[in-house]
């Protein structure tokens, strides 16, 4: 019998992807670039999940998709799943992926306010992204009351992966192929950094 990870990651890819041609969220999205390029958050926050669970099987490290569909599923329902979790297996730590937007540029990370179990994880993932992306602006560890934050009961982090309304040098890393498997990456070597690490029990 295959031994169990430290911890089993609940990877939550945030908003709706694409379905027939058709984003299923709101809003969400850069702008159409010159080049007729253009994101949709939650195709980009899909991608960077979808490599991060391939490196974490491929790792033996346990984890889950909460929101394998494409349609764009409540934060209601994306907590409820994760507490469900939760109760059955006690491993459980909640990562909420997204791009960013508001016309900056860097990378961002957040917890609920307080001092939590999150904090830990969270500055592991924060010095994994700093060392990944050297040449971008790293704007800090925050604080915030989002609702996917404050209503799991695990501990949970959400990332900001740098800024989609933000052409140079932000938008063209989350659109490459290159930014989405180094930002997979960052992700990945947070994760088994903390799986590795004693300080983590």
């Amino acid at each position: 019998m295959q031994k169990k990870s430290k911890f089993l990651w609940l990877l939550d890819n945030g908003h709706g992807g694409i379905i027939d041609g058709v984003y299923q969220t709101r809003g969400k999205r850069s702008p159409i670039w010159p080049d007729g390029n253009q994101l949709f958050e939650g195709e980009f926050n899909r991608a960077i999940v979808n490599r991060l669970i391939e490196m974490c099987n491929n790792a033996n490290i346990d984890c889950v998709n909460i929101v394998p569909e494409l349609e764009d599923i409540r934060l209601s329902e994306r907590v409820r799943r994760a507490n469900e979790i939760y109760k059955n297996d006690k491993r459980a730590v909640y990562v909420s992926i997204h791009a960013n937007a508001g016309g900056g540029t860097g990378y961002e990370l957040f917890t609920s306010p307080g001092n939590t179990k999150s904090d830990g994880i969270a500055n592991i993932f924060f010095e994994k992204a700093e060392k990944a992306f050297p040449t971008f602006r790293m704007r800090g560890i925050k604080e915030a009351n989002f609702y996917v934050l404050k209503n799991t009961h695990m501990p949970a982090i959400l990332t900001e992966n740098f800024f989609m309304d933000t052409l140079t040098p932000d938008c063209e890393l989350l659109l490459s192929q290159t930014g989405r498997n180094r930002i997979a990456r960052a992700h990945f070597e947070a994760i088994a950094e903390i799986e590795n690490s004693k300080f983590f029990q």
